[in-house]
């Protein structure tokens, strides 16, 4: 196990958990304090996406990510910022004999530039890049990032000062993403982030995980997480494992059956897990330290 762990809070997501949830955060303000109660609690990262604050929906405008950005600096300026940049390569499929008849109302699909217009505007210390497509569940919604557009997206995302969080939701996604390491299009050290139990993605147990971590480039930094009730046991498998962890509400509600989390509790259980594994949690300075960061 790593001597010092990183963890990652992941505090709302863009999935449809509000009203599934009684306290998603949902506007830039919740959001802000959220992430700052779970760093508060020991995140050394906070992965933030946006929502729109009368939809409740996943967005992607600079405005919200600035203002949560204000207002977790303005607390505190320890903490590690993690921006995603997933939202943009939404497609929803038409039904039947019409593929094409896309539905407008769910898709929203743009190139590399405008899905990365925060990044370089708000310049956070990390960024996510989800490093290919994926059947996204049970609709007819697809996920869509291919190799060309891939790289493109790490050269801007270089080119920002910014380190890719290279997400990884199946085999394929990892080989693509160790490809653009030897393109050296990723700076040293990659960060890495096994996305396991998406459907219809990389499942979520032991063996797809220990297999991922197999394949993942020796010099490599590395988290892994698993979703809803898999959360927890995710984390120790991780740390057995050698890498870092994420928890957070994007990922899951529960902190114990019937018992909603919150950020902060889903941070202090890690924490626990990790402490009565043996392990060490990491400080943000640490977090640096260990991804090759420079503090902003």
């Amino acid at each position: 196990m790593n001597p010092k762990i990183i963890i990652t809070c992941a505090i709302t997501g863009a999935g449809d958990t509000v009203g599934k949830h009684p306290s998603i955060p949902v506007t830039p303000e919740e959001i802000a304090t959220s992430a700052l109660e779970a760093a508060s609690a020991g995140a050394a990262i906070v992965h933030c996406h946006v929502r729109d604050p009368e939809t409740g929906k996943g967005a992607r405008h600079v405005h919200l990510y600035r203002e949560a950005m204000e207002r977790i600096r303005a607390k505190n300026t320890d903490v590690i910022i993690n921006f995603t940049a997933g939202m943009g390569g939404d497609l929803q499929i038409g039904l039947g004999e019409s593929p094409r008849d896309f539905d407008e109302d769910q898709t929203d699909l743009v190139g590399p530039i405008e899905r990365l217009l925060h990044v370089d505007e708000l310049r956070p210390e990390i960024c996510t890049l989800d490093c290919g497509s994926l059947n996204f569940g049970d609709t007819g919604g697809i996920v869509v990032q291919t190799p060309i557009q891939l790289r493109e997206q790490a050269q801007l995302i270089r080119s920002y000062g910014v380190k890719p969080e290279m997400e990884i939701f199946d085999s394929g996604n990892l080989w693509f993403a160790k490809q653009m390491c030897a393109e050296d299009l990723v700076d040293e050290p990659p960060m890495f982030q096994l996305c396991l139990g998406i459907p219809w993605g990389a499942p979520v147990n032991t063996q797809t995980m220990a297999y991922m971590v197999g394949e993942l480039p020796d010099n490599s930094v590395w988290a892994g997480f698993g979703i809803g009730r898999m959360q927890m046991p995710m984390v120790a498998q991780a740390a057995l494992l050698g890498g870092h962890v994420r928890v957070g509400l994007e990922d899951n509600l529960y902190l114990e059956r019937g018992v909603y989390g919150s950020n902060a509790s889903l941070t202090e259980r890690a924490v626990e897990i990790l402490r009565l594994m043996g392990s060490a949690v990491a400080s943000p300075d640490e977090a640096r330290d260990i991804l090759g960061l420079e503090r902003r």
